[in-house]
């Protein structure tokens, strides 16, 4: 049944899928069993399951991912939550030393199904080691897929596929979109987990977002209408592999580009974006490839953080920077 869903309630009924299709599937992390997670992810759950399957663990974020890493490696397909995205720094050393490379390690005899979930971004007022995007940490890192959803239903989708894949996943979930509702058919079919999908067509200018930033650049795509510009939005989705071939049919199309990520800017995720749009669409491109992210500073105190996320606003600031020319 076709039904309004947020993020959290998607997220929630794939988890308490795959826990019903797979008795592999194990749920852990700091207060995700009786509580439900900070975020009520896992409401209900451990009640359903049994606190053998989903079980809350003490607050050590390495030795929870080393668990998971032990538990993958004798047949268990674990995920696991990182409560915030900050919090997951001390479990770092385990994510890109061994959950990254014991397949490459022992020659793909060894091969890890692990899910780190982890709740990323800011928007929700949140104080600093609250809202990081520390998703550039992750996609340097070989040997990492790297997920995030910008919908309910991708929501769904997405963590099913990335619970079903063979490779570990760092699932990153904008936590400001939690409580977004759609109407939609939570279904794992679609698009894989590898792929973009062009949330919006248009002709004039592609915006390339993921995560927490799709909704505003969708926000934003409709706004330019009222200046006679026909946007594209372009939502990666899979952050690591990258899939050029979606993004680049866009581009070459359009001509120009902006891309939207919540991070830093420096050195941030949309600079190896703009990279490689550079080194394929050279010959297509009407403008310079411009980005709109975070400021680069520490995450600021809540009141200050709509200064430091991008808008609408900033957004189409950009857009209109890319020498517009009807005749080009």
């Amino acid at each position: 049944m076709t039904e309004p869903v947020s993020m959290a309630g998607a997220l929630n009924a794939a988890l308490a899928d795959a826990l019903s299709d797979d008795p592999r599937v194990l749920v852990f992390g700091e207060d995700v069993g009786a509580l439900g997670g900070v975020f009520r992810i896992t409401d209900g759950l451990a009640a359903k399951f049994g606190d053998e399957r989903v079980f809350d663990t003490p607050l050590a974020e390495s030795g929870i991912v080393g668990t998971a890493i032990g538990m993958a490696m004798n047949g268990l397909v674990p995920v696991v939550e990182m409560q915030f995205d900050a919090f997951a720094y001390p479990a770092f050393e385990q994510i890109t030393s061994h959950l990254a490379k014991l397949r490459n390690r022992t020659r793909g005899r060894v091969g890890l199904p692990v899910v780190v979930r982890v709740p990323y971004g800011g928007g929700i007022g949140g104080v600093e080691h609250h809202s990081d995007s520390s998703e550039a940490y992750y996609t340097h890192t070989p040997g990492l897929r790297v997920v995030t959803p910008g919908t309910p239903a991708d929501a769904y989708r997405l963590l099913r596929q990335a619970i079903a894949c063979p490779d570990p996943v760092i699932f990153l979930e904008p936590k400001r979109r939690y409580w977004a509702k759609e109407t939609a058919v939570l279904s794992a079919d679609g698009p894989a987990i590898d792929r973009a999908v062009v949330r919006r067509t248009g002709n004039d200018v592609t915006l390339i977002a993921y995560g927490g930033t799709v909704a505003t650049a969708l926000e934003a795509a409709e706004a330019a209408v009222e200046e006679d510009w026909d946007v594209e939005v372009v939502d990666l989705r899979s952050l690591s592999p990258f899939d050029d071939e979606t993004v680049t049919a866009s581009v070459r199309r359009t001509g120009r580009v902006v891309v939207v990520h919540e991070a830093s800017r420096f050195t941030g995720y949309g600079a190896e974006v703009v990279a490689r749009l550079q080194e394929q669409c050279f010959h297509y491109l009407q403008a310079p490839i411009l980005r709109v992210a975070g400021l680069d500073i520490p995450y600021p105190p809540p009141k200050l953080e709509q200064h430091h996320l991008p808008t609408v606003d900033r957004i189409l600031d950009a857009v209109a920077r890319l020498q517009w020319d009807d005749n080009a």
